[in-house]
């Protein structure tokens, strides 16, 4: 049986699906003003995983992971380019989706648009205001928090104590200083980016929560299993969308199961524009990094706990893979997915708890070295196929042992590179020596020097 943390609870739970044969997950997006940094890609590569155990377990999965194409941010991007905002968030949506295939996500079921689902916002928020837990304020809709008697169980503190500084907006069209906005009117900039709709309110636009809570409703009803997120989503943004939908639909548990992973560093520290420590996964694909090295480095943490970020996380991925993908010399992986070979049950269980994918990812390792150890042929290519199958159910060893290690690397490269290497040495600048030997083996290329002066790779 699946287990897994519930935030709202603050407890282990075993995962009992709503309907098993068909379980509902919703996982906040990106907001595409920007390309996608490690940040963002964590969140993405953890309920990937989740997504692959579900199906795993239950069989049909409805995964809905949301798109924000229309915010301040992309008003704020769109002006700044001189540009419109469907330019803006088509060009953004496009390089995420790159970015997620090139570290081996695979696609939610859905993918819903805030621009595509703004008859239903409008909708959810005509149910608000008729239930009472809303009201219209000079051409403004709010909700009232303090019709909500709830609010603040998920982040499990007091309104009193609560800091809605994240996207809440302060004004003097509120009764109340944290209620917070589901519909703001047209401005200015609105009018000259088009970045507003027709409404019962006048022409505006809806505020960032009420997009998650309408496309949830939309696309799994009033009730899912799953909503997850990064934990900076935690408090306002989750917080509101429990006190929107289930003040929307009485009786209503909107989401069963809370789940966050942790906040991402570098080098210690949050990043931020001002500290000019943003790593952008696009950034790191085109230095010549693998997608797969990314994901790896970003698997190796507890999905709960802070992964902080540091130049050598990359290189002790690359070097983690390389291991991996040399037992795969003489396999052919293409019938790898055609054979019998089952997913060791050890894993499986691992990530059945809480998503323990270092526990899963140590089962590898011993795996690894188990199967360098063997004899037998026949028994090491069972072993090794099953192997192969526990590492891409986390979306690890895609490739074959030749792409891995020469993919996008011609032998000509390879060579033009040792022989520089080798003048260097000659030259006594052992210093470039060391760099080059470095850049091959981020290539994924291990050389060796031999007694009569050759080099071999």
């Amino acid at each position: 049986m699946v287990r897994l943390y519930n935030t709202l609870t603050k407890k282990k739970e075993s995962f009992i699906p709503i309907d098993k044969d068909d379980v509902k997950m919703y996982v906040c997006g990106p907001t595409v003003y920007d390309t996608a940094h490690i940040g963002n890609a964590r969140s993405v590569v953890v309920y990937d995983v989740l997504f692959q155990l579900l199906k795993f377990c239950y069989g049909k999965v409805t995964y809905v992971r949301n798109i924000t194409d229309i915010d301040d941010k992309i008003i704020n991007a769109a002006s700044e380019k001189n540009s419109s905002i469907e330019s803006i968030s088509t060009y953004y949506t496009r390089a995420f989706h790159e970015d997620m295939k090139s570290i081996n996500c695979a696609e939610p079921t859905y993918e819903p648009k805030a621009t595509e689902n703004i008859d239903c916002i409008i909708k959810l928020i005509e149910h608000l205001l008729q239930s009472g837990h809303a009201y219209e304020s000079n051409k403004h809709v709010y909700f009232s928090v303090e019709s909500y008697s709830e609010y603040g169980a998920l982040s499990g503190k007091k309104i009193d104590e609560l800091d809605h500084s994240n996207r809440v907006e302060v004004g003097e069209n509120k009764k109340y200083p944290r209620d917070f906005v589901l519909w703001k009117p047209a401005n200015d900039i609105d009018y000259k980016l088009s970045s507003y709709w027709s409404s019962p309110w006048g022409e505006g636009r809806p505020g960032w929560h009420i997009e998650c809570s309408a496309k949830s409703y939309a696309y799994l009803g009033q009730d899912s299993d799953i909503h997850g997120g990064g934990i900076d989503l935690q408090f306002p943004h989750h917080g509101n969308e429990i006190a929107q939908s289930k003040s929307a639909f009485a009786g209503s548990v909107f989401a069963k199961y809370w789940v966050h992973n942790g906040f991402l560093t570098v080098n210690e520290e949050k990043m931020s524009k001002s500290l000019f420590n943003i790593v952008k996964v696009r950034d790191l694909l085109h230095s010549g990094i693998k997608g797969e090295v990314i994901r790896h480095a970003l698997l190796k943490t507890h999905y709960r706990k802070p992964l902080n970020w540091t130049k050598n996380v990359i290189s002790e991925s690359q070097e983690t893979l390389n291991k991996f993908y040399r037992l795969l010399r003489d396999v052919n992986v293409i019938n790898i997915e055609k054979s019998d070979a089952e997913v060791f049950k050890d894993f499986v269980e691992a990530l059945k708890n809480d998503l323990n994918i270092p526990e899963a990812l140590v089962i590898l390792h011993e795996m690894a070295t188990k199967i360098n150890k063997m004899s037998n042929e026949y028994e090491k290519l069972k072993l090794t196929e099953s192997f192969v199958k526990s590492a891409r159910f986390i979306g690890l060893l895609k490739s074959s042992y030749q792409e891995w290690f020469t993919a996008g690397v011609s032998h000509q490269e390879i060579e033009r590179l040792i022989d520089l290497r080798r003048t260097a040495k000659q030259n006594k600048d052992y210093g470039t020596a060391d760099k080059i030997r470095e850049q091959l083996k981020q290539m994924g290329i291990s050389i060796s020097d031999n007694e009569d002066g050759t080099t071999t790779w």
